[in-house]
């Protein structure tokens, strides 16, 4: 019976247990800190513009040009 529990037996195993952690620890440490396991979304440029405005950056009437623009795509 012992003779089942030999290296070779469970080689390709232990291969899948290796391919396991690596996969995890790029997973760890590919993710962001501050949010593990999500990915940021990147602001689309509505929400850019939004935030601008908020911001002061731009007056109401060059926002709500921009908007038109932004809507038309």
């Amino acid at each position: 019976m012992w003779h089942m529990y030999e290296e070779h037996e469970f080689w390709g195993m232990h291969f899948f247990w290796w391919i396991f952690w690596i996969i995890i620890l790029i997973w760890i440490f590919a993710t962001p800190w501050d949010i593990p396991g999500q990915r940021r979304r990147r602001d689309t440029p509505l929400v850019i513009l939004k935030k601008r405005f908020a911001k002061g950056e731009i007056t109401k009437e060059e926002y709500e040009e921009m908007k038109k623009t932004l809507d038309k795509d």
